[in-house]
């Protein structure tokens, strides 16, 4: 899957964000200079956790006909930097489950929340490639792309 960001500075940093079948947008706050008019890309990548927690969760009640009536999913974030300067970045999720369901029930449901594939791939490896495109032909690599 593609996602497509582009920029539009006439609106601060707004950013339209699309995957072919659906388009949402990004944006900094106003000290950064832009508007505000969206959420930034740290919400965005918080809300994958916690919406992605959600759905697992939602699939796995509904396969097996649990006596859930509310669930909800809230991740917080912590930034800073560690002793050698790195960036550290900690969520804190937390899963709020309403209906009669058993105390192994709700253990369970926590097992499962840690299935979730934003969760795994949050706590995996994870590489990253950038390439620079050559503006006159998109779909064309530049010599000198850099890895990161």
């Amino acid at each position: 899957m593609t996602i497509e960001a582009t920029l539009h500075r006439a609106n601060g940093a707004l950013t339209t964000l699309s995957n072919g079948r659906h388009v949402w947008n990004a944006d900094v706050d106003r000290t950064a200079g832009s508007l505000d008019r969206a959420p930034d890309p740290h919400d965005l990548l918080d809300a994958a956790l916690a919406s992605c927690t959600t759905l697992t969760l939602e699939l796995y009640i509904r396969r097996r006909q649990m006596a859930v009536t509310d669930l909800r999913v809230t991740v917080d974030r912590v930034e800073g930097k560690n002793e050698q300067g790195q960036v550290t970045y900690h969520m804190l999720r937390r899963i709020s489950i309403e209906g009669p369901i058993t105390d192994a029930e709700r253990s369970r449901l926590m097992e499962i929340a840690d299935k979730c594939p934003i969760h795994k791939l949050l706590t995996g490896q994870i590489s990253i490639q950038s390439e620079m495109m050559s503006s006159s032909h998109p779909d064309e690599k530049t010599q000198g792309a850099g890895n990161e």
